[in-house]
């Protein structure tokens, strides 16, 4: 493989022609939608899964086939959560204790158990969209005082909250320790005005602006309602954070001695329960403002008994009923799963959807979900080839769809690939981001590129430049060829593919490239591609097994390793359709 590396890495340090690649030219309407057919192709159902899971499967791609991608949905709904991120950590602790010197968990432990679980769980929908959920509701290893087990339960709630309503996941959110450390809500305080202390305003913020309603005033499709000099209508002003922000108040981390003398202690944090940094934190009414709190059109009167919990309840049912989450919400979650730009009949009917989920129930993510990825926009065939349609993979999901397709092992059952943030690396690792706007925003446009020319968006690309591409492609031929996943206690690379499936094509080439175009590009991988890559099999000899076997087994492994290689290479796969 080594005599492509070089050639590669600089052509793929060319960012634009990934540009290229997602934009392909002018703006272009979709073709008129198709009646999807009663029974998917393999091609077909690859490309769902790849929306809807973290990489396609021989097995899955069956299943999706014998199901129908709307009853593979419900299936996969009803299964439980698998592998819980705390489940995953706590077996891996005892290991580390074993250790001589005894380990504790690290931030690349939480990377690990997100790794296993992506590529190995059988719930993968769920998994799936919990990633999507925590580039919206984010939480972030940057921070001061986020431990690996705090963070594996927030991600845990993430997880089982995905099929469930998002009233309960926004409260869920607001009431998680983690949250509470990372936007300020834990040990928030009421205002003094003899001192002139006010209640800390972050959260009240960013659960507006990121987390339900967004900055201006939206139609259902997803569009900004104007006024009448065509300016947008903001959502919320700065007196509807501080109001807000009264209502956060008195909260911290769980305990049963909320009231009184000795619940200055837990509330402060000298003492605290074993289990308070998993269970939602509790009010401590001394703590919380009593003074009228005004917010989105709604005012909760001064009293003079606090009422925590009364007040968070009608805080969070003002966001949860406003308007713009269906299409605010709706609209993230397409872009995570489908496309960067869909169109405002997409949201729309998929806000329909959030808004009554056909049973009279709003906020019913199950089905916001499932409607996403049924859309005739994300099903029809012709959008593979429109210029607008699609998203830039994100690194995480490469490499679980390399880890998924080509069925790798790990040699010690934890997936040591680690932390995968640093641009020379992957860019992005769950959890990990380096603001509470995650890696990208989703209104990121690319500067002077076609993209911004034709007012597209492109939120991925917001990590992309020389040295993310060249970290990319140098990790993933690092994972190819050898493996992935070096330590102190795994020197050899721990996730690795012997591609039991891939070599006994390596004297057709065009058979192992036409494998790789299901498993990885879905049927689209273009003639010129596909070429390529037959040439370069071609052009690997293959001496005789039996004059010597070492030279034949690197040779026919290097096949297989340089055409899977160049496929996740290309543009063509970096381009998500």
């Amino acid at each position: 493989m080594k005599r492509y590396a070089a050639g590669l890495v600089l052509a793929a340090m060319a960012v634009g022609s990934i540009t290229a690649a997602v934009t392909g030219g002018a703006v272009t309407g979709l073709a008129p939608i198709q009646k999807t057919a009663t029974v998917m192709s393999a091609n077909d159902a690859a490309r769902f899964l790849t929306q809807a899971t973290f990489g396609p499967t021989d097995a899955s791609i069956a299943s999706v086939q014998a199901r129908g991608p709307a009853a593979w949905i419900d299936q996969q709904e009803q299964l439980p959560l698998s592998q819980s991120m705390v489940d995953i950590l706590n077996a891996r602790l005892v290991k580390l204790k074993a250790l001589k010197p005894p380990r504790k968990l690290e931030t690349r432990t939480f990377s690990d158990a997100f790794w296993k679980g992506a590529i190995t769980a059988p719930d993968q929908l769920r998994k799936r969209v919990a990633l999507a959920l925590s580039e919206v509701f984010v939480i972030s290893f940057q921070a001061a005082n986020m431990t690996p087990i705090s963070v594996a339960s927030y991600y845990d709630m993430l997880q089982q909250d995905a099929f469930g309503n998002y009233r309960t996941l926004l409260q869920d959110v607001t009431l998680h320790p983690m949250m509470g450390t990372y936007l300020n809500i834990l040990r928030n305080k009421k205002e003094n005005p003899a001192t002139g202390q006010n209640p800390d305003e972050n959260y009240a913020r960013e659960v507006q602006q990121l987390m339900s309603i967004g900055l201006y005033q939206l139609n259902q499709d997803g569009t900004k309602i104007t006024d009448s000099s065509g300016s947008p209508i903001p959502t919320y002003g700065q007196a509807d954070v501080q109001g807000l922000a009264k209502v956060l108040t008195g909260f911290s981390l769980y305990s049963t001695m909320t009231t009184g003398p000795n619940s200055l202690d837990y509330f402060y944090g000298a003492k605290f329960d074993p289990n308070a940094f998993f269970l939602s934190m509790v009010a401590y009414p001394q703590f919380h403002s009593t003074s009228a709190k005004s917010f989105l059109g709604v005012t909760i009167p001064a009293s003079t008994t606090p009422d925590p919990s009364s007040d968070l309840k009608i805080a969070l049912d003002t966001l949860f009923n406003h308007p713009n989450v269906g299409p605010f919400i709706g609209r993230q979650l397409i872009q995570r799963l489908v496309t960067s730009n869909p169109s405002p009949a997409y949201v729309s009917r998929v806000a329909a959807v959030f808004n009554n989920d056909g049973k009279g129930v709003r906020g019913n993510l199950g089905a916001v979900v499932k409607a996403i990825l049924i859309d005739p926009e994300a099903r029809d065939p012709t959008a593979t080839t429109s210029p607008t349609f699609g998203k830039l993979r994100e690194p995480v999901v490469r490499m679980t769809n390399w880890a998924r397709a080509f069925n790798t092992q790990s040699r010690t059952g934890d997936y040591i690939i680690g932390d995968t943030t640093p641009p020379i690396s992957l860019a992005q690792t769950a959890a990990n981001s380096p603001s509470v706007f995650n890696f990208w925003r989703p209104g990121y446009s690319p500067p002077n590129t076609a993209l911004g020319a034709q007012a597209l968006v492109a939120p991925e690309f917001q990590i992309v430049d020389t040295v993310s591409v060249a970290g990319y492609v140098n990790i993933m031929q690092g994972a190819i060829d050898k493996g992935i996943g070096v330590s102190s206690q795994q020197p050899t690379p721990d996730v690795y593919s012997a591609y039991a499936d891939e070599l006994p094509l390596i004297n057709t080439p065009g058979a192992l490239a036409d494998r790789l175009n299901l498993l990885l590009l879905y049927g689209q991988m273009s003639s010129g591609l596909r070429t390529h890559i037959i040439n370069a099999v071609s052009s690997i000899a293959i001496p005789s097994p039996t004059i010597d076997p070492a030279k034949y087994a690197t040779a026919t492994s290097n096949r297989v390793k340089i055409a899977v290689f160049l496929t996740m290479a290309s543009p063509e796969y970096l381009a998500q359709r």
